[in-house]
């Protein structure tokens, strides 16, 4: 059985195509599909990715954030320095708002509530994470139950990350005892089935205009 560094060296990109939101002459919003990185991996069959694929039709695109491979949604991707350095430091002032939403295995013990649990790498099992209160970096998540599905025990919720660590939003739910459905990498084989794709979509972003300085809003709604 191959372990999770093994699975992740192919990933497969997905023919499904990215989606253009909104697009100047300094910035596009694109919706990613699942099952696409956002830039190349190491491995030589990982280079289809989602920036190499907009950049044949805008060659500037550029990364400022990234959605994981199994992960849909928008991303944000600057075509100037000037701009690509305005919304990196946005992100990193923490004024950027988004949120995702998340099909998650069971009912939720509240409607809303905030996930603090402080996220390190597991080192003996790479390239995955794990919530680690000695070692792990503070990290903070924002949950809405929106529904909950008797007949399949399943719930629709809306997270809000307050930080970005990695797999953040999958650790902290599997920590509060509510896995992801198809997520191969964290979710129990129970959950873990419940879907061909992990059912995590970044529905929604607000930031600032880095030149207008206008107040942005962008939605694109889950698939599922």
């Amino acid at each position: 059985m191959m372990n999770s560094a093994e699975q992740l060296a192919i990933l497969p990109a997905t023919k499904e195509p990215y989606q253009i939101i909104y697009a100047d002459d300094v910035l596009l919003i694109v919706s990613k599909p699942a099952q696409l990185l956002t830039v190349p991996g190491r491995h030589p069959q990982n280079q289809d990715c989602l920036i190499s694929r907009v950049q044949r039709e805008f060659p500037s695109a550029a990364v400022v954030h990234r959605l994981d491979y199994d992960t849909s949604g928008l991303v944000v991707l600057p075509m100037t320095k000037r701009v690509l350095s305005d919304i990196s430091k946005q992100f990193q002032a923490r004024t950027v708002h988004k949120h995702y939403i998340a099909l998650v295995a069971g009912k939720l013990a509240k409607t809303q509530g905030i996930i603090e649990l402080p996220i390190a790498a597991d080192t003996d099992n790479r390239p995955l994470y794990k919530v680690c209160q000695q070692d792990g970096k503070p990290s903070v998540t924002r949950y809405t139950l929106l529904s909950y599905d008797s007949t399949t025990d399943q719930s629709r919720v809306k997270l809000e990350p307050v930080t970005g660590r990695s797999h953040q939003l999958r650790v902290h739910m599997l920590a509060l005892g509510h896995p992801m459905l198809g997520d191969t990498l964290y979710a129990p084989a129970g959950a873990a089935d419940k879907s061909s794709r992990l059912m995590l979509h970044a529905e929604y972003i607000q930031f600032q205009h880095p030149l207008t300085k206008q107040l942005m809003e962008f939605s694109a709604v889950a698939p599922f």
